[in-house]
């Protein structure tokens, strides 16, 4: 039996740990922080992410041998690494090989050495300013700027005129994203349609996890700002049979190559974020974890034991494993405060009505109870409303039925949920 402690506080944590306790080796589930919905699942625990001494002591207070990591940043600072000679496991790679993520500098030149398709880039530090804005000048249009480290998704500007972009890759160069642009990659633009697929693996083998497509525009018609994410539909209609195997072979495989022939530890998930161009998969970005958005809709869909996998991980078993996945289709829509992405407000009471139909979940995401029970909303992004179906279409009109049911003051969602899929 297990005794777990999952880190981070979002959609994603409450969608795994919804699969943590259906388990039957789960004897008790943590969440550090949680919210109000893991509240209701499992026991929250108030412990920074970060501060691994502390997460060491409860787990050892608390007999915890298992430690899944949701965010990015405590993989990048190197949790892991702490735990490796203990004997607690942590799920997730090592601090080097979490700068897939948390390096973009770092991952273009791992793509480039092992042939990955990603799009053509140079890296710039304040040092070589001038030359970047050579480079900059004589570059095609759209410009793509990224911050080479971690800025919470906002690190990544697509500007179509040269002095404005030579403007934004000053100013990041100069703190604009912080230390996280220190170093500015400017991408070329890759035109063609997004989506994102994912693997548990141990470093060398792997199981393919359902793909999922998100959105992360706050406006319809994916318009305005950049959010974490408005909603996501999973399967992807267009990964078929022949997209599939060319994902396989041209990034998954020579991704774990390259993992196996640097040295790197890995054991989690990678996430590809992925643009079809012309036919042809590109790698947009790694990233070390599962997607929120994505794992609301990811893993309602998967049927296998999730705790049965993630031992498979450790125990040199996850060749023999065959993943069970529904052929449902499972869509997500994101209710947000009024506001978001810019500034909004935090602690208004919600409503959350019991839902109809079994094919309903609610997974919270901003949001946090207090001692009478009342549930308030804590962040931007405060609950997906995720659902399945036979048809895309049916289960986005059980996300919306849920939607319109579930209340705050300044509530706000997209209706337009998988627009380019019908």
């Amino acid at each position: 039996m297990h005794r777990i402690l999952l880190l981070g506080g979002g959609g994603r944590e409450h969608a795994l740990a919804s699969a943590i306790v259906n388990s039957p080796s789960c004897d008790q589930l943590f969440v550090a922080p949680g919210n109000a919905g893991t509240a209701a699942i499992a026991r929250n625990v108030s412990i920074s992410n970060t501060d691994f001494p502390a997460i060491d002591q409860f787990c050892k207070d608390q007999s915890i041998r298992q430690i899944i990591v949701g965010p990015e940043l405590p993989l990048v600072e190197g949790i892991y690494d702490y735990f490796k000679e203990s004997d607690i496991r942590v799920l997730g790679p090592s601090k080097k090989a979490s700068q897939l993520e948390g390096s973009k500098d770092f991952a273009n030149a791992f793509m480039a050495k092992y042939n990955i398709p990603t799009a053509a880039s140079r890296s710039f530090t304040a040092d070589q300013e001038s030359e970047g804005l050579a480079y900059i000048k004589e570059h095609s249009l759209p410009i793509v700027l990224k911050a080479d480290g971690l800025a919470a998704g906002k690190g990544v500007l697509i500007i179509d005129d040269h002095i404005a972009a030579s403007t934004a890759f000053s100013e990041m160069l100069h703190g604009k994203f912080g230390k996280a642009s220190e170093t500015v990659v400017i991408e070329k633009f890759l035109s063609g349609i997004e989506f994102s697929v994912f693997i548990l693996t141990d470093g060398k083998d792997y199981v393919l996890l359902p793909e999922a497509k998100d959105y992360k525009r706050i406006g319809e018609g994916d318009t305005g700002l950049n959010t974490g994410g408005m909603g996501s539909i999973s399967p992807v209609p267009f990964f078929d049979d022949v997209l599939r195997q060319k994902v396989l072979d041209q990034i998954i495989e020579p991704t774990l190559t390259g993992i196996q022939q640097e040295g790197l530890d890995y054991k989690g998930f990678i996430f590809f974020g992925l643009i079809l161009v012309d036919n042809e998969p590109y790698v947009i970005e790694y990233n070390c974890r599962m997607g929120d958005p994505e794992t609301e809709s990811v893993f309602p869909r998967i049927e296998s034991d999730f705790l049965s996998l993630v031992d498979s991980v450790y125990n040199g078993t996850l060749d023999q494993q065959n993943i069970r996945i529904s052929q449902d289709y499972c869509t997500t829509v994101f209710l947000v405060s009024g506001g978001y992405p810019e500034a909004y407000k935090k602690g208004l009471p919600m409503q959350i009505p019991s839902l109809t139909s079994q094919n309903q979940f609610v997974f919270h995401a901003g949001t946090r109870s207090t001692d009478s029970g009342e549930i308030l909303t804590n962040g931007g992004r405060v609950i997906a409303c995720t659902s399945r179906g036979q048809s895309m279409e049916d289960a986005l009109a059980l996300c919306y039925d849920s939607a319109a049911k579930i209340d705050f003051t300044g509530k706000f969602y997209r209706r337009d949920i998988g627009f380019d899929l019908k």
